[in-house]
């Protein structure tokens, strides 16, 4: 039988650390009598864990009444939601051996965007058995742990396939006693970088405005040709740094020279990742702009397109900076994806939500997600050109179309002040006209886009238990009974 996996741990003489995701899912798997329970409350707080058999208990005042488990497993799945809604990683006590069992965790994982993650206690079956002996509350046979241990071993080869992304496999007493975890930070966790930042929207290919903007941001080229900022500030790009423009290898230059050299961040845009592909050999619609940039390249050394394509290829969909306050993706972040780790939070950062329609440009209907942004964190994205930035429900759209004949725009956070530089020309024609029809009236007493909004009411604001902030009183709390009336 293939061996499982294992995944994140390194040995020591002191015994294995295993690295696991600090907001995961957790699923002890192994045989009653294995110490899954002991286990867990050595190296996870009390409220990390969930025991089936206490929810058993809860239900049923009797944790060993099996003919509780159903309701038991109800509510255990009912409260592990809750908890990875709110963030918190969560622990699965439980035999786990049966893939039946396994399921519905690794679908509650995928649900709420976080990594399930398993851990197996496949101790000798006369242990188990030692240990139940000792247990008067353990009243079964032998036979149960040994169908047990047969389908823990039928399992082990398929954990994987199953949608668990990190397995450890943990084979002795020894080797589970002297186990340890090491919760590792998320890639898009950066909370405790405080900046200060400068959020870079779409560059396309545009180095003359990059270089221009980042002058009229302060940053000044070091003694290698890197540009840094004297105050220690942070450029942060928000990803389509190729395709249209004219000089797609020069932007790459200075964007991967800032991200090495400390003083940029960078998150991939959907231009980006299809360059990638193209790169790789893999079959894509050379379309929109994409001939741009491997003409541009093919004039670059082989070292440099390698370097080029692993240096996009890594980068992370997207990152919550500041203490959770600012998060930067390419398309936008709805709230509950924010710091999470899936594919679909990937593909959201990459390409928004669409409705799976066209318009009659030929391009996606999209979502208007940050119409119904109501998080705490300041989102800052780009993908669709606009013709000048706008808040929205703590969201804003800095690209501002510099390929298109617009501007190269950047976000000074935490000051929220706008810098931008015209674009020299028009490099691109833009699928969709870029400034309609009476846009040029937008700033000419036309409401913006937070007042467009603020003029329709959404229910779900004001039902409900409401505590309203004042300037005289401190707060005043609106009982949800009385929500209606209040209103």
């Amino acid at each position: 039988m293939a061996e499982p996996t294992t995944t994140e741990s390194t040995t020591s003489p002191q015994g294995r650390t295993l690295t696991i995701p600090e907001l995961s899912l957790v699923v002890l798997v192994g045989p009653s009598g294995c110490g899954k329970s002991t286990f867990a409350r050595t190296h996870f707080a009390p409220f990390e864990v969930l025991s089936s058999d206490f929810c058993r208990g809860l239900v049923s005042n009797d944790e060993n009444d099996q003919s509780a488990t159903n309701a038991a497993f109800e509510v255990l799945h009912f409260v592990a939601a809750k908890r990875l809604e709110r963030g918190l990683l969560t622990v699965v006590d439980a035999t786990n051996v049966q893939p039946e069992a396994r399921k519905p965790l690794v679908e509650l994982a995928r649900r709420y965007h976080v990594l399930p993650v398993a851990v197996v206690l496949d101790v000798p079956e006369r242990v188990c058995e030692e240990r139940n002996r000792t247990r008067p509350d353990r009243s079964f046979g032998a036979h149960v742990i040994r169908q047990q241990r047969s389908q823990l071993q039928k399992s082990l080869r398929f954990l994987q396939k199953e949608g668990f992304r990190h397995v450890h496999l943990l084979r002795s007493v020894d080797e589970i006693a002297s186990a340890t975890f090491e919760r590792q930070p998320l890639w898009n966790n950066r909370k405790t970088d405080h900046g200060p930042f400068d959020v870079v929207g779409d560059v396309h290919g545009c180095a003359d405005e990059l270089d221009a903007l980042l002058a009229a941001l302060g940053y000044v080229p070091d003694e290698a040709g890197v540009p840094r900022h004297p105050d220690a500030r942070k450029a942060v790009f928000v990803g389509d740094l190729v395709d249209r423009g004219p000089r797609i290898p020069a932007v790459l230059r200075t964007v991967m020279a800032m991200v090495e050299a400390g003083s940029a961040l960078a998150v991939p845009g959907n231009h980006d990742l299809k360059l990638v592909k193209a790169l790789r050999g893999r079959s894509v619609q050379v379309t929109h702009g994409l001939a741009d940039s491997l003409a541009q390249l093919a004039g670059e050394s082989p070292e440099f397109r390698k370097r080029a394509d692993e240096f996009l290829d890594g980068l992370v969909s997207h990152y919550v900076l500041d203490g959770g306050r600012l998060v930067v993706a390419h398309a936008g972040m709805k709230e509950e994806m924010q710091g999470r780790g899936s594919g679909k939070v990937r593909d959201f950062a990459l390409y928004g939500e669409t409705t799976g329609e066209t318009d009659e440009f030929g391009l996606p209907v999209r979502y208007n997600w940050a119409a119904e942004y109501r998080g705490q964190a300041h989102v800052v994205y780009g993908h669709t050109p606009v013709p000048e930035p706008e808040w929205l429900n703590r969201t804003i759209n800095v690209d501002t179309g510099c390929v298109f004949g617009g501007k190269l725009t950047a976000l000074r956070w935490p000051e929220k002040e706008l810098v931008s530089v015209p674009a020299a020309r028009t490099y691109a024609e833009p699928a969709r006209p870029f400034l309609p029809d009476g846009a040029a009236a937008l700033h000419g007493g036309a409401l913006s886009a937070q007042q467009q909004l603020d003029d329709v009411l959404d229910l779900a604001d004001v039902t409900g238990k409401r505590i309203v902030a004042t300037r005289l009183h401190h707060t005043v709390t609106v009982r949800a009974e009385n929500a209606t009336a209040a209103l």
